[in-house]
């Protein structure tokens, strides 16, 4: 499947995948939007402080197919060496977005962090999507063995969803 990549900005960086295997395609920083109305590529780095979150700009767009998102979901190894993820995650990127790939990142610890223009930030995903789907209300559902035993059902004997 070809999926159409477009740079809104010439310093951004096509996603690739960093081996034959990977799921995903790495993001990388562009810059990050500090006002609603700053120009692409004004900003060299940023540090993010315990807590803050961010909404990075990658500088690229997609064009999906129907039938396929794409999810942004939070690289590994920048958040157990950094504490850095994605807040959203996943965060959905529909069929009929053609904007930025904007990337929320949150600094879960007591570090501030350095992110610079060009290092990987998050990971994009497709995945397919179901669009003939109707939900139908009824009255009571049939029966499963699992019921409505939740959060920590195996290994917890009688344990309930929290409502």
């Amino acid at each position: 499947m070809k999926i159409a990549v477009k740079k809104l900005h010439p310093d951004a960086i096509i996603p690739e995948q960093q081996t034959s295997h990977a799921s995903g395609f790495d993001l990388h920083m562009l810059d990050a939007l500090i006002s609603s109305n700053q120009p692409y590529g004004r900003i060299e780095a940023i540090q993010l402080y315990p807590g803050q979150r961010m909404l990075i700009r990658t500088g690229i767009a997609v064009q999906l197919p129907r039938g396929i998102e794409a999810q942004v979901r939070p690289r590994s190894g920048l958040a157990l060496k950094k504490g850095i993820t994605v807040l959203n995650s996943p965060g959905t990127i529909d069929a009929d977005y053609t904007g930025d790939i904007g990337v929320i990142v949150i600094n879960h610890s007591n570090d501030d962090v350095e992110i610079s223009k060009g290092d990987r930030i998050a990971q994009l995903v497709f995945q397919p999507i179901f669009h003939n789907i109707t939900l139908t209300e009824v009255d009571e559902l049939q029966p499963t063995k699992r019921g409505d035993n939740g959060f920590g059902h195996t290994g917890i004997e009688g344990s309930k969803a929290i409502a």
